[in-house]
């Protein structure tokens, strides 16, 4: 699986093969097969693992902490998985034609976003907002974490993801500090419509 990673990491799905993975890792081709099936289960296989690995570490980074210290923190998390497995980040971030690894990027997206939302569900609760639109925040801020990976994986790395995960952290806790009960009350400041003709 590690040998399969790194080739579909630098190849991609469609550029890949089984006889070289199977050449890399010093096997022959019917040992892959037995053990995955073909190139569409090993895929599956690395895609489930990376997933695993990024949901667990940024799970276990909101499981205690104050609000502020969560959201760092789990943006600390991700942003160190980027940087520790760039071809684990790699694989999750490529368009997979699998039905069974399909939306790698967005199956983590959707996984961290619900664990996010429940955390954020009792913390609205706790502060009078309404739970019900605690996943609206929660996908938001986990896709804006994700989206910041992505652009430091191609042409960030001038910054370190320390510094990056704290200018994310703050540009979200910033703006949850000082969310609106209601952003569609009266008194909210919005832009104005244009006019038209």
């Amino acid at each position: 699986m590690e040998i399969g990673r790194s080739v579909f990491a630098s190849k991609g799905y469609e550029a890949t093969s089984i006889e070289e993975v199977a050449h890399q890792a010093g096997v022959s081709k019917p040992i892959v097969y037995e053990h995955f099936g073909a190139k569409e289960g090993l895929y599956a296989a690395i895609v489930d693992r990376e997933l695993e690995d990024l949901v667990t570490r940024v799970s276990a980074s909101i499981a205690q902490g104050t609000p502020r210290q969560r959201f760092e923190d789990a943006v600390l998390a991700f942003m160190a998985y980027v940087k520790e497995e760039p071809a684990g980040f790699a694989v999750l971030t490529r368009d997979s034609p699998t039905a069974a690894a399909r939306r790698g990027l967005t199956r983590v997206i959707d996984d961290l976003a619900q664990r996010v939302s429940d955390v954020f569900r009792s913390e609205f609760e706790r502060a009078g907002y309404p739970p019900k639109v605690a996943p609206i925040y929660a996908n938001a801020l986990v896709g804006m974490v994700t989206q910041v990976g992505h652009w430091w994986a191609a042409e960030g790395k001038a910054f370190s993801t320390e510094n990056v995960a704290r200018h994310v952290a703050a540009l979200g806790w910033m703006g949850l500090r000082h969310l609106p009960r209601d952003p569609a009350a009266p008194g909210v400041k919005r832009e104005a419509k244009p006019r038209k003709g």
